[in-house]
């Protein structure tokens, strides 16, 4: 390295807000990608008739609940639902668009 050319320096800017809200969208992204293969999973039985009356009920409740805690977190850091939707470039996004 010359010193007539100096690399620039690389800074990280550490903002405790900032991590603490990148680290729950991470969570948030990986508990939105489960709460969506849990639905579809539920459907899929409830479609074939494996399930009870009961059973359907206490499965739509928990995800209904599981939706309301997720929106009150999303809220909670500033999220947006398509926040937690990641690009995976070439292979498009995580999670399906509705």
């Amino acid at each position: 390295m010359s010193d007539e050319h100096p690399e620039p320096r690389r800074r990280i800017d550490l903002d405790p807000d900032t991590v603490e809200r990148d680290l729950m969208k991470l969570v948030l992204t990986v508990v939105e990608l489960l709460r969506q293969l849990m639905e579809r999973q539920a459907l899929r039985r409830v479609d074939e008739g494996g399930l009870s009356e009961e059973q359907e009920e206490r499965i739509g409740l928990t995800l209904m609940l599981l939706d309301d805690r997720m929106t009150e977190l999303r809220d909670r850091y500033g999220l947006r639902p398509e926040d937690l939707n990641l690009d995976l470039g070439p292979l498009g996004p995580l999670l399906p668009r509705d």
